[in-house]
């Protein structure tokens, strides 16, 4: 794999980005930008209650949203509206693209970023490049602002805690999530219950379940998207923290010494490893997201990882009676020190308001817009999932999928774990994609497998250019 050059000059960066989106490239511009304050790009007008970030009312704004697993409609037939009801003067313009780096990067190399950008999907932005250039809206003071809904509540009271936590950057608020990301394993209630399959609690009944599924005939036990292997990281590294403990990924967000090639870490990978090697349906490797879970709604494969956004994202293909369910990772061993229902959650879909965008005032105010009751709940009917609103989901119909993933999450309580590293660090993000394709099929054993991650982990700690993060 080759990495960016750390002296990439701002010109090339602006001729290649449409060619090479890498997620480190940003952060490889010939000088770092100065970080912006919130005025910067425009002069605001008078603040009060009702305007808390003195938005122009007939400013333009220029949202772009990635067009993944939740669509684009939510953005077009609630958000848009409910900012439009407030602010009718003012164009606003929704722009939707699956190469967010591809298509996004130039804009920030040239100094004209949009105004609103849900940097999510495979190819998402480095945020931590983004954060070293100063490229990033403080977004304090939109935790602190009156809630659209209710003045006397701060928006910062609305959120799940974890939504501040994993979008602060060296001390500054800078990403929101808007959505709880909820993963495990995936499958079909309905098959399951068809032939008599157990949810298996213990990673021997998973093993004798992927055995019984391969004997029957009917379909493949186990998938993932082998075009994008962090889809299987996922449930590598979290396996890894329920066998060892939450520590064991601080001690891989925190570019540890060893941290990769800790024993959970071994063993994790040696199962996962076991499962590419026996129990994959075939042809994995060479297909991506959707068609292995399009091969799973077509019922030829039984299982596979994915987040709480699976459900909306195959809503076209997914047989009426489906009835999509998820579980989480099992016991490895009766002396896991987190318990059965360990979960990997995350604040995910990822909003920034670019510091040097044309107008990011009423790019704060759009996020406040977001975070209403109404605006959060409709959300999270339309596209089948759980936003960061408190409370949003109430009085809602849930899917079977969004309905199994919050029982789940319920039951988790304070067993859940989450890592930061492949937000912080783009290099380390794509050897472990690159790295993880290969342990699956064969190519790496699972010790040469993590002492090449230590290694480009090592790499990063040792390089004074790269901005380093902290748990």
């Amino acid at each position: 794999m080759t990495n960016t050059p750390q002296n990439i000059t701002r010109r090339q960066l602006l001729r290649g980005a449409a060619l090479v989106p890498v997620a480190g490239a940003l952060a490889a511009c010939a000088t770092p930008a100065s970080k912006a304050p919130a005025s910067s790009s425009a002069a605001p007008v008078a603040t009060s209650a009702a305007n808390p970030f003195g938005v122009a009312a007939d400013k333009p704004l220029e949202v772009w949203i990635f067009d993944g697993g939740f669509g684009t409609a939510y953005a077009k037939d609630i958000h848009q509206p409910l900012f439009k009801a407030k602010y009718p003067k003012a164009q606003i313009k929704i722009e939707s693209t699956k190469e967010i780096t591809k298509v996004l990067q130039p804009r920030f190399a040239g100094g004209n970023p949009p105004d609103v950008i849900d940097n999510s999907g495979a190819n998402a932005m480095d945020f931590g490049a983004l954060a070293q250039d100063g490229q990033l809206q403080d977004l304090a003071p939109l935790l602190d602002a009156p809630s659209w809904d209710d003045p006397n509540v701060k928006v910062r009271d609305l959120l799940d805690p974890a939504v501040v936590e994993i979008g602060t950057y060296d001390g500054k608020f800078a990403v929101l999530g808007y959505v709880n990301y909820i993963f495990g394993v995936w499958y079909s209630q309905k098959v399951f219950r068809d032939n008599g399959w157990q949810v298996p609690k213990t990673w021997d009944e998973f093993l004798k379940l992927c055995e019984t599924i391969k004997k029957s005939g009917k379909m493949a036990p186990f998938t993932y998207a082998g075009k994008f292997p962090q889809y299987l990281y996922e449930p590598l590294l979290t396996m890894a923290a329920k066998i060892g403990g939450p520590e064991v990924l601080v001690n891989i967000d925190n570019l540890e010494d060893g941290a990769w090639t800790a024993e959970p870490m071994k063993q994790s990978a040696a199962a996962w490893a076991e499962i590419g090697a026996k129990y994959l349906m075939e042809g994995t490797a060479g297909l991506d997201h959707v068609q292995t879970q399009t091969a799973q709604n077509k019922y030829k494969v039984a299982m596979l990882p994915a987040g709480s956004w699976l459900e909306n994202e195959q809503k076209t293909t997914t047989p009426a009676d489906f009835e999509y369910g998820m579980f989480p990772l099992p016991d490895f061993t009766g002396s896991d020190k987190m318990p059965y229902g360990t979960l990997h959650t995350s604040p995910g879909e990822n909003f920034i308001v670019p510091a040097k965008g044309a107008n990011p005032q009423a790019g704060m105010e759009y996020l406040r817009a977001m975070l209403s009751k109404k605006a959060a709940g409709d959300f999270s009917e339309l596209v089948r999932t759980v936003s960061v609103v408190k409370g949003a989901g109430e009085g809602r119909q849930l899917s079977p999928g969004a309905a199994s993933a919050s029982k789940a999450v319920t039951a988790a309580g304070a067993n859940t774990v989450t890592y930061r590293w492949q937000t912080w660090y783009g290099q380390l993000k794509d050897e472990a994609i690159a790295a993880t394709g290969e342990l699956m099929t064969g190519g790496l054993t699972p010790d040469k497998y993590l002492e090449r991650l230590q290694k480009k982990a090592d790499e990063i700690k040792g390089d004074s250019s790269i901005k380093k993060f902290k748990r």
